[in-house]
């Protein structure tokens, strides 16, 4: 048995704690694997020859036409990278930047007139040239049918695979009549009042501006808002970006100015605008709405109160001053009545018989 001393425990116990702090302790598991290179690229429209310097492909076409266009792929990574190569429909975001519709969801429309390769592999620091076919069917209805090609490339971390691609859109119009048209749907209006009386307050405009042409088109008009039944009116821009047929954006407009003189009457109208080079034979389809709202003017009508309480109190006090004047000028003339019947008579006071 061994005997320890008071003075020898606390030195073992700092010897202990001394190795297990200089001694690692052993890795449970296997190693991270090292990161995987990063790969980026892009890709752009061509000619046989290379990029061609256009930012997307735009193509007016006939029923029935096929045609051949190309796409470059630039590897900028610093190995070989193997891409799939997809075409689907095209669409804009709530953000309006153009998106083309995911892996998992089938195509109806300008998706399934493109054909391409499956896929590429391309070179570290290479680009290559893919050519693809565009074929209209022969019932194609007149008008845009937008769609996007891209180049792709599907990463898997444990269970999940990630799909990242890169592409440009491909905006295919079938030629025949084409219908620039907006709707206006959902159109609000609030008014919101300023509490400087000498000021106008604002109205906020909000509306559903849709798409119900055959073609991609912008949208610029006017919000007109008319109080005191027409006798004044303020306007403002009524600007819509740009949208593809079917779609639709959520708009609002400010008119400043506004005095809210009871009933307002708000009035959106929009004519669209086809993108590009517009055609001679497009039949323009404006669009207008209204509303009427009703406000009660707070401020003037605060004014006006205190402009007639105003008035009415300078009619108190002048009344006031013109009854004291009035009553002084009574008392003074009763007082001049009175001291003439107490003085003496004209000519001498009376004599004694």
């Amino acid at each position: 048995m061994i005997r320890t001393s008071p003075q020898t425990l606390p030195r073992l116990l700092a010897v202990l704690a001394a190795v297990l702090v200089t001694v690692p302790i052993a890795p449970v598991g296997a190693a991270a694997e090292p990161d995987k290179p990063t790969v980026t690229w892009s890709v752009q429209p061509a000619d046989r020859n290379g990029p061609d310097g256009r930012r997307w492909i735009e193509r007016t076409l006939d029923p029935g036409q096929v045609v051949t266009e190309h796409l470059a792929v630039r590897n900028f990574s610093d190995s070989a990278v193997v891409f799939s190569l997809k075409a689907a429909d095209g669409y804009l975001t709530d953000k309006g930047r153009f998106n083309m519709l995911p892996s998992n969801q089938k195509s109806v429309d300008g998706g399934t007139w493109i054909k391409v390769q499956e896929k590429v592999p391309v070179g570290a620091k290479e680009t290559k040239v893919v050519p693809f076919t565009i074929t209209v069917p022969q019932d194609a209805t007149p008008g845009d049918h937008p769609a996007g090609i891209a180049a792709t490339v599907t990463s898997t971390g444990g269970t999940v695979a990630v799909e990242s691609r890169v592409g440009f859109r491909v905006m295919m119009r079938a030629s025949g009549t084409i219908t620039p048209s907006v709707a206006i749907s959902d159109l609000t209006a609030s008014y919101t009042p300023s509490w400087n009386p000498f000021s106008g307050g604002n109205i906020k405009v909000s509306y559903t501006a849709t798409n119900d042409g055959n073609v991609a088109v912008t949208g610029a008009g006017r919000v007109t808002v008319s109080e005191l039944f027409g006798l004044t009116s303020k306007d403002a821009p009524a600007e819509v970006e740009e949208m593809l047929p079917g779609g639709d954006r959520a708009v609002s407009a400010r008119v400043n100015g506004v005095w809210g003189l009871g009933r307002l009457r708000t009035t959106v109208s929009v004519t669209p605008a086809v993108l590009g080079s517009e055609p001679t034979d497009a039949e323009i389809r404006p669009a207008s709405a209204t509303v009427t709202t009703w406000t009660i003017p707070w401020a003037q009508l605060a004014l006006l109160i205190l402009l007639a309480l105003l008035v009415l109190g300078v009619r108190f006090v002048i009344r006031q001053r013109r009854r004291r004047l009035a009553q002084l000028l009574a008392d003074a003339r009763a007082e001049g009545r009175a001291e003439s019947q107490e003085s003496p008579l004209v000519g001498g006071a009376p004599k004694s018989s």
